[in-house]
Parts: structure tokens; sequence; C-alpha cells
């Protein structure tokens, strides 16, 4: 049980990541993003693309880190699919989403194409790539290292958990002490005094997109590391994205990674009773219950 425990935080932080992101665009636009789960399986594949075809093009040789099973090849493929998925969920929004925004579309039209754009991206992926399953680094094992209680976690595991402790860490400050993020947390609370307080909501609305696309793209990446790649591996994340979203309070970003932790932690701890194939619908009776007993969430009192 207890290292079903800790198998369950290093799911929750990676669920945490995409749920982060969810709630940030969620807080400032008031949008459902249902494309934010293939965005993460976008910023997978990216990286897979680097560090299997762009830089071994180059004729440089496959590394690995010490007891991880990657090397410098990943430490540049992760910035970089960061900054590309960003830039892709800028391009929707610029390209769709602002267009049905101007319109004053509703938000069943407004989901709808968000749904719309994530089979388009999960196609892509498909032709791409095809329905195979994939490493970063095939063949490639690390022996895991024994705590006690009998907990045994690989390298790998520990490093995610450190990677999404830096990215949250960075996220708080950039909120916190910048001029940027501080216009991001007046937008969020209101947009239309934001608008009169002289801020530019729109560039607001663009390094909201950057900022979920790319703590997506991390999420995926790190999720490809711990398992594998597959084209539906950020579908299969959504309900888990909005489980956490809606538990820790629609638009509260400590409450989503509160909420993806919990969510981790629950789907993990439950093939202790169900078969793993089951495990997702775990999130799915979470997020149902939420939604009937505490529908805006356990931090409800805070931000929404």
């Amino acid at each position: 049980m207890a290292e079903l425990i800790v198998y369950g935080i290093v799911l929750g932080s990676i669920i945490s990541l995409g749920a982060i992101g969810l709630t940030l665009v969620y807080g400032i636009i008031r949008f459902a993003n249902f494309a934010h789960g293939d965005l993460m399986s976008a910023g997978a594949y990216i990286a897979l693309f680097i560090t299997s075809v762009a830089l071994p093009w180059t004729g440089l040789p496959h590394t690995t880190f010490g007891p991880f099973s990657f090397g410098w090849e990943m430490v540049i493929a992760f910035p970089v699919s960061m900054l590309i998925v960003g830039g892709v969920a800028i391009g929707l929004d610029q390209i769709l989403y602002q267009k049905l925004r101007n319109k004053n579309s509703n938000a069943v039209i407004m989901a709808m194409s968000s749904l719309g754009a994530s089979f388009i991206i999960r196609m892509i992926i498909l032709i791409l790539w095809g329905s195979d399953f994939f490493f970063y680094r095939p063949g490639v094992l690390r022996p895991a290292i024994e705590f006690p209680l009998g907990i045994k976690i690989r390298p790998d595991q520990i490093l995610i958990l450190f990677i999404v402790f830096l990215l949250i860490t960075g996220l708080h400050l950039f909120l916190k002490m910048t001029k940027m993020g501080k216009a991001m947390r007046a937008t969020a609370d209101n947009m239309e005094l934001a608008k009169v307080s002289g801020i530019d909501t729109e560039k607001i609305i663009i390094w909201t997109w950057c900022i979920g696309g790319a703590l997506a793209a991390a999420g995926g990446i790190l999720y490809g590391i711990d398992v594998q790649l597959h084209p539906a591996m950020g579908w299969n994340f959504l309900i888990p994205l909005f489980a956490a979203t809606i538990l820790g309070t629609i638009g509260n970003m400590y409450g989503a990674l509160i909420g993806g932790l919990i969510i981790g932690i629950s789907q993990q701890v439950s093939t202790a009773f169900i078969m793993p194939t089951y495990k997702p619908a775990v999130a799915f009776v979470i997020m149902i219950l939420i939604l009937l007993f505490r529908p805006k969430g356990l931090f409800s009192g805070g931000k929404e």
C-alpha cells in the first residue's frame, strides 16, 4: 500500500501539471478546453521526434545520465517541446477560439470547438506515428531504488517529482513576483475591471495559453518517461484532469495541485482492490461525487 501511494504521488504530480494549465485557462477565459489532454500527447510526441529523429540525424550518439533512462537529448527536447506546444495552444486560440469569443459564442459551442481541436491533434499524431506504443529509450531499464517499508521507486520517478516541483515553484514565483503574473491574477479576478485599469487582456490571454500549453507538454513528456507513449494518452488523461480541476475548485491553481495528487493516489491505491483496467473510472467517480456534494470544489472558500 505504501508503494502504491508513492506511485500515486508520481502519477498525481503529472496530473497536477495538466490540471494547473487547465484551471489557469478557465480562470481567465472561462473556457473548458477539451483539447488540453491532447496537448499533453502533442508535447510527448514532439519530444519523441526530437530525441529519436531530429537530434540523432546530426550524428551525435545517444547518451544516458547515470541511473536515469535518458540523456542530453531529453534535456534539449523538454524545453523545446514546451515552447512548441505553448505556441500551438496560442495558435489554436488565435485561429479558432478568439474568433468564437468575438462572436460571443456560448460555452457549448466553445467546448465543441475544443473537442474538434482535440480530434485534429490526435489524428495528426496517428498519421505521423501510427497507433503503436513508443518508449523514449526502448530497452533501457534502470533498477529501482529500495526504500523503507518495501517501497521501490525508479530514479526516473524521483526526477519526475523534482521537475514537477521546479515547474510549480517557478509558476508560483511568476504569478506572485512578476508584473505579468500579477496582471494575470487581476484579469482572472475581474477581466472587465482589468481592462478599465489599463491591462492588455489580449496579451494576458496569450500568456495564459502559452503557460497552459507548456505545462501540458511537460506533463505529457513526464508521463512518457514514466510509462510509455500512445496516441490516446492525452484523451485518457482528460477525465482525471477535469476531476482534479473540479476537486481543487475551478480557477484555483493550488487546488488543482492538491486535486491532482488526490486523484493520482486514489487511482493507484484502487489497483489493490480492482483491476488496473478500471483505474480511470476512479477519477470519474470522484468527479461525480464532488459535483453532487461539493460542486464548487474543496477550496471554494478561496478563489474560484
